[in-house]
């Protein structure tokens, strides 16, 4: 009887989740309606329903809970709460209004939102809580019809609950009741189970595998051609759920006069900081071109191509042999302490194209950094010497909205390898595997060389969980790569696959560097990893420890190449980060007199320490900024001390407000169009 009574309930609680959908659904349109522009509003009925579908399947990430609240407080309950049950139906409605409200003050606020920032909600949302409270009220109440706003809750709440109590009175199907006691406990938890499989089978978007549910990386790629449509996809609360869990950079909450108080260590002595044009501060000149200008750079940036699988107690796994083979020649120069400009891949990314730290602030994501970009930028700069700028990425070219941020940040051309692969080519969830993007990359490039310099990005994907490749296809025998490794380890799939991993990669960009050395031997390769990753194992007596030391987890790998690259031209340099590399580009191929901007020195100058918003390195010493701890720089088979302390603190806060200066003031940005 109690079982009947939950049956009966879920079927009330099914049909009441699925009103909020249906809301999103029309505020969606409504959205759509007010301020969609004509292009998108005729951008044809595929792309609107493959804006709506995601964003019913996106939103369902808060709406499925709609129907596990209601199971959960009453369904379940009033099944075996006789005066519950009799006021069941109107608890349900309470609960249902209580959502639709939410709902539709995050809708209203949306519109509100967009209104004055031609955006839905970001990160500026947050910036409120400094804001004037009572400036807002003012807005709200006579700009933005806040009056009409609020009385409209009421109607709406009306229509709310009529349609839910209707939903409620809705013909329920009859529990099957069984002869068999134990089969009909057996029934009972099969419908059990089966009611909460249904709401992970809705929350993760029509799947019961979490890595496959919505997200913004995966929106279709025709919803995200539009500008617009890409804004509408995503659901209010979803929206708002995005802002609230990222943290928001101090910098982008300080006034123009804090900003310039925090930016002034960065400002020579001889110069004042120029709120209109904040990098002049960052100009240098060439001291002439080192090397002859090759005809083609190749800037190879590895996904978690880390130092660490370098470092000497590591050398019997032989993850890195085709990197250290080319790090043997005389020609290769490469640095063993290298910081990333990022801790993960985007901003690691964006801030080597942009020339400027990310420090978290997305700036591929930032529409405004898809219609403008500065003169800090790497193609850019590129551009201006001359050459052609070309990205090539493994994966689609919607991760982190590439599509719209590269043309904007200054490449003439870019491709996502599942444009020009071979539209049978295995891949991994976030791109085709990297030998044959390359190779097909590889295959291009020498099908449309022209005369013209070319600066070649080349981006890789595979280094990355799940780590479910064939690489035994792909020439990896653990008996033959790691000979010496323990028969535990050899037994652990699990983990040896991680370092097939690896090696895979490594392999796979050594040999794009022969194949278009063959081809173009003038050329000036770059390799470089967007940042390292937890991947070594310590369990199995490789090294005394079970924890990697901070160099391990903090540092990238870095080698560049070129025929008449000489060791001399490091200056003694023993430490780097990515941020040096777009100023050792131009004092090696720049002729003298060249102006260019950089954050950073040059690597053919010598280098003292390395900063980033994360880390700071010296000659000797590793720091986290998050942790606030610091470490022996040096390889360490065991684990080393941690001290706490803190150096270049006001440096790291300057680099930071610079970006956030140039978030807050996007009349800075140089357009597309204007680019030379």
């Amino acid at each position: 009887m109690h079982f009947a009574l939950f049956f009966e309930g879920i079927q009330e609680d099914f049909l009441l989740a699925a009103i909020p959908p249906v809301l999103c659904a029309v505020f969606r349109l409504a959205f759509v309606l007010v301020y969609a522009p004509e292009r998108s509003r005729r951008a044809g009925w595929r792309r609107w329903l493959a804006c709506f579908r995601y964003g019913f399947w996106w939103g369902m990430d808060l709406n499925a809970y709609m129907f596990l609240v209601l199971m959960v407080l009453v369904s379940l309950p009033a099944a075996f709460i006789p005066d519950y049950l009799a006021a069941s139906h109107t608890v349900r409605v309470v609960l249902l209004d209580a959502y639709c409200l939410a709902l539709y003050l995050a809708f209203m606020g949306k519109m509100i939102f967009y209104y004055h920032f031609h955006d839905t909600f970001n990160q500026t949302v947050r910036l409120g809580a400094n804001a004037d409270k009572k400036n807002f009220a003012d807005i709200f109440f006579h700009q933005n019809h806040g009056t009409l706003i609020l009385l409209g809750i009421v109607p709406y709440l009306v229509l709310c609950s009529s349609l839910g109590l209707a939903l409620t009175h809705v013909p329920k199907i009859p529990y099957l009741e069984l002869a068999s006691t134990s089969m009909q406990y057996a029934l009972n938890a099969v419908v059990f189970v089966f009611a909460v499989l249904v709401f992970y089978w809705f929350r993760y978007g029509g799947t019961l595998r979490h890595r496959l549910k919505p997200e913004w990386d995966e929106v279709p790629q025709q919803v995200k051609d539009d500008e617009f449509m890409s804004k509408a996809v995503i659901d209010d609360l979803v929206a708002l759920k995005l802002v609230f869990r990222q943290h928001v950079s101090e910098a982008l909450q300080h006034n123009d006069a804090e900003a310039t108080q925090i930016i002034a260590p960065l400002v020579p002595t001889e110069q004042q900081f120029d709120p209109r044009e904040p990098w002049a501060m960052l100009r240098r000149t060439a001291h002439g071109a080192l090397i002859k200008q090759p005809r083609h750079v190749f800037f190879l940036l590895g996904e978690s191509h880390g130092q660490a699988p370098f470092d000497s107690f590591y050398d019997h796994l032989h993850l890195m042999a085709a990197s250290k083979e080319f790090r043997a020649e005389p020609h290769t120069l490469a640095l063993n302490n290298f910081m990333s400009a990022g801790m993960i891949s985007q901003p690691s990314l964006t801030s080597l194209i942009s020339g400027l730290y990310d420090a978290d602030m997305e700036l591929n994501e930032n529409v405004d950094f898809w219609h403008g970009t500065l003169p800090l930028a790497l193609p850019v700069q590129m551009k201006r010497l001359g050459y052609r700028t070309v990205f090539w990425y493994g994966g689609a070219l919607t991760w982190g909205s590439l599509l719209h941020y590269l043309p904007a940040a200054g490449f003439d051309e870019y491709y996502g390898g599942p444009d020009f692969c071979p539209a049978d080519s295995p891949r991994t969830w976030l791109g085709v595997y990297d030998h044959i993007f390359l190779g097909e990359a590889a295959r291009k490039i020498k099908a449309e060389d022209t005369e013209k310099p070319t600066f070649h990005f080349l981006y890789t994907t595979s280094n990355h969980g799940p780590y479910l490749m064939p690489y035994e296809e792909y020439g990896f025998d653990a008996d033959k790569v790691m000979p010496k490794i323990a028969d535990r380890l050899r037994h652990d799939k699990k983990t040896w696959r991680r370092l097939a991993g690896i090696w895979y990669a490594d392999q796979a960009l050594i040999h794009f560097v022969r194949e278009m050395r063959e081809v173009y031997p003038d050329s000036l390769f770059i390799v470089s990893g967007d940042h390292t990753t937890g991947l070594l194992p310590f369990d199995y007596d490789i090294v005394p420890r079970d924890e990697a030391n901070m160099r391990e987890s903090l540092l990238t790998s870095f080698a560049m190449s070129h025929p008449e690259l000489t060791p001399d031209m490091l200056a003694g340099n023993t430490i780097g980060g990515h941020m040096n590399i777009l100023p050792t580009i131009m004092e090696l191929v720049a002729p003298a007199g060249f102006e260019y901007y950089s954050l950073m020195p040059p690597l053919t100058e010598s280098i003292d320490h390395v900063v980033t918003p994360y880390c700071w390195m010296t000659r000797d010493t590793i720091g986290d900024y998050r942790s606030g701890l610091a470490q022996q720089l040096a390889p360490a088979a065991g684990e080393l001390p941690v001290e706490r302390t803190t150096r270049f603190q006001a440096e790291r806060d300057a680099w930071c407000e610079l970006t956030g200066w140039m978030v807050r003031h996007p009349e800075l940005l140089v357009s597309r169009e204007a680019k030379p």
